[in-house]
């Protein structure tokens, strides 16, 4: 059980710690997010290098680093995002009223140069991947834009929980695009999908004879699905999630003198 125990748990603190670090980082004051950025464009770049050298590799450990590697891609766009250097040419909040294609047209643009990093950044890892036989890291980047394009639509469509707080004080205008509702139609559909597919990788994962990389790259990805799955769940329950990444939105607090960020 070790082989299935050991990239679960990798995964789950992954997820965790890396979206607290994240978070943490965009609390910090303005004149830190230039070495921020930097420091994730270095990273970005060792990551696609990486992606390309273990696209031979399919031992465990090469599963290992892919994995790493692809979420390390993801990690770049999500820095980009909340330190508001790639988000959209649109920044200012929705006009009270506003419903229907309008409001969805004007959402797009708040995030339009964002959409376009991710496209961008797929074809990145698609190239760095293509015709290998460790596609962990396209796995897992995959499994990350398609799940975080399901909840960017189901918080616009309306949710109970929006995490507003995890959202900076120069990007709170997006905000105004999010919808309040205890759950909306895309909702069920997305889980259901999300969990299928969750089930399915499971399956292949426990499938009898499995060869060890195939086992832990399968294991990630269902790991990653599932989290996804639950993270979704988090938007409509009455639960509170934000609770997990308290630690990381203290940087905010300590850079607050007078009611006004330094």
């Amino acid at each position: 059980m070790a082989s299935y125990a050991l990239p679960v748990l990798f995964t789950v603190f992954v997820w965790w710690f890396s979206t607290g670090l994240i978070l943490y980082l965009d609390g910090l004051p303005r004149h830190t997010f230039k070495w921020t950025m930097l420091v994730a464009t270095v990273l970005l770049a060792l990551a696609l290098a990486g992606l390309v050298t273990t696209g031979d590799d399919t031992r465990v450990t090469g599963a290992y680093l892919a994995f790493f590697c692809g979420l390390v891609v993801w990690a770049w766009q999500e820095v980009a995002f909340l330190l508001g250097y790639v988000t959209g040419p649109l920044r200012e909040p929705c006009p009270e009223g506003l419903a229907g294609w309008p409001r969805m047209r004007r959402a797009l643009q708040a995030l339009q140069h964002h959409e376009l990093a991710l496209v961008v950044l797929a074809l990145a890892v698609v190239a760095a991947t293509w015709d290998r036989p460790n596609q962990t890291g396209l796995w897992t980047f995959m499994i990350l834009w398609t799940m975080r394009q399901s909840a960017k639509l189901n918080v616009f469509l309306g949710v109970r929980n929006l995490n507003e707080n995890f959202l900076p004080p120069h990007l709170k205008y997006l905000q105004t695009y999010f919808r309040r509702r205890p759950m909306n139609g895309l909702f069920p559909v997305s889980v259901l999908l999300a969990s299928a597919g969750a089930w399915l990788i499971w399956e292949a994962a426990f499938t009898a004879g499995i060869g060890r990389f195939e086992l832990t790259a399968l294991t990630f990805a269902g790991t990653l699905l599932s989290l996804a799955v639950l993270e979704h769940w988090f938007l409509v329950l009455p639960l509170p999630s934000e609770n997990l990444w308290n630690w990381a939105l203290r940087s905010r607090a300590a850079v607050e003198v007078g009611g006004k960020p330094v």
